[in-house]
């Protein structure tokens, strides 16, 4: 049941517009993106936002937290984790932990195949993520983190830091 729910999701709601524009038009197409998420996602919290063209591959082992969203235009891996409160830009990339193995010198990397790490992304409470922000894949984002536009997250995140650049540095802390 839940493949007919992925198909009705990327063939029609996946494509409707975004939440904020053209009035009740908008307001159904984010309630019809938020119904069907929860029948296809393993934990969907209340007053969640499925933005306009959110992909999140299959998304059976998705938990999405109460009161987040999947950002506009988004790419999110199928086992991420995101808590409560959790703000998303638009065109956010959370890589998945899969990777090519390099290991072998002796053929191209291209043959060797893919392997996955282990781990997942889990990303706290009350985040705030900027636009165009990409995150490698398996990282731990505290909670009351601010992550600044642009930003490439290569590293886990403790909590109530506010972090940005190419790679991400701390910049100051909300507590302090």
């Amino acid at each position: 049941m839940k493949y007919f729910w992925l198909v009705l999701y990327y063939g029609f709601a996946y494509h409707l517009p975004a939440t904020y524009s053209l009035g009740k038009i908008g307001l159904f197409s984010g309630h019809l993106r938020r119904f069907i998420f929860k029948r296809i996602a393993k934990k969907c919290g209340h007053h969640v936002n499925i933005k306009r063209h959110a992909f999140f591959g299959k998304g059976f082992d998705i938990e999405l937290g109460n009161y987040s969203d999947l950002g506009i235009d988004c790419h999110v891996p199928n086992n991420i984790k995101i808590g409560d409160y959790v703000m998303m830009g638009p065109k956010c990339h959370i890589l998945s932990n899969h990777t090519h193995n390099t290991s072998r010198l002796d053929i191209p990397m291209q043959q060797q195949g893919k392997i996955e790490k282990p781990g997942r992304t889990i990303i706290g409470n009350d985040v705030w993520i900027g636009r165009q922000v990409l995150f490698t894949g398996g990282k731990h984002v505290g909670n009351h983190v601010i992550i600044g536009a642009g930003s490439v997250v290569c590293k886990d995140i403790e909590d109530y830091a506010v972090v940005g650049g190419n790679p991400i540095r701390i910049i100051r802390y909300r507590n302090k």
